[in-house]
């Protein structure tokens, strides 16, 4: 998915930073107990330090991670309730961690059981965390660049919302056969695509789980859900595979003097 947010989204930043509050925190409580059972101070000194770095890179990933759950995630998608999970274990992870790094003192400071106990308990929701990221970035593909050869590079617009008038979608032109164009208008996302033969708009939006089509493929008027496999006819909304059952949305389309107008 490569639309929200250009700057941070379809790039490696986010991938790239994941890797530091994990290993940071869960080195921070395998430290902090060797410490302890070998009542080595070293081992648990450097556990108070690994903890927040932990914090930090922890707050740091969280900018990009942020900017994906605005942007990048389908709204009113399974993709969408995954990401508030994830968010909201994310946040517990960092708040457990920074109440056992305050409390503790200073890093001579040997950890004591409820603070370790604190420590483990926030562990086990960053696996839980981190088992649901890899659902959103596997299953769902999200931050991930798997569009498919010719679909073009992604492209994403916005036109104001007149209900009932034909509006001008720029940058339409540019579109080859079987490539799409996210056009938002207010909190309608739709997919204009090229055929071979003239236009299709329909909605961004699968049936099944709420996938965004405009980052599926489309091939002999067919869209393909890139979450799930779901098909449909891009003219009339019909399915035409599974697992969805319900068609999805058209709209009008129409060529004009070298413009693409759509009607919503």
């Amino acid at each position: 998915m490569r639309s929200r947010a250009h700057v941070l989204e379809g790039h490696p930043i986010h991938p790239m930073l994941i890797p530091f509050p994990i290993a940071f925190l869960v080195g921070a409580f395998v430290f902090d107990a060797l410490g302890v059972i070998s009542g080595t101070a070293g081992w648990y000194v450097s556990g108070k330090y690994m903890a927040g770095a932990g914090i930090v890179m922890g707050l740091v990933a969280a900018v990009p991670g942020l900017v994906d759950f605005l942007w990048a995630i389908p709204p009113e998608s399974s993709g969408k309730r995954h990401a508030r999970r994830h968010l909201v274990l994310n946040i517990m992870v960092i708040v457990l961690f920074a109440l056992a790094f305050w409390v503790r003192g200073a890093p001579g400071v040997p950890p004591d059981p409820p603070i370790l106990g604190v420590e483990l308990v926030a562990v086990l929701l960053l696996a839980w965390s981190g088992f649901i990221g890899g659902t959103l970035v596997f299953r769902k593909q999200i931050g991930v660049d798997h569009r498919y050869a010719g679909a073009g590079k992604w492209r994403e617009v916005r036109i104001p919302l007149r209900p009932g008038e034909p509006v001008a979608v720029p940058g339409a032109e540019a579109l080859k056969p079987d490539q799409m164009l996210l056009v938002k208008a207010g909190r309608r996302r739709v997919v204009l695509a090229r055929l071979a033969e003239g236009w299709a708009a329909f909605e961004d939006h699968c049936t099944h789980r709420g996938g965004s089509l405009a980052d599926g493929a489309l091939a002999c008027g067919i869209v393909q859900c890139p979450w799930h496999g779901s098909q449909f006819d891009v003219r009339t909304g019909e399915v035409r595979a599974g697992p969805a059952k319900d068609g999805i949305g058209t709209y009008a389309v129409e060529a004009v003097g070298g413009e693409v107008r759509l009607m919503l």
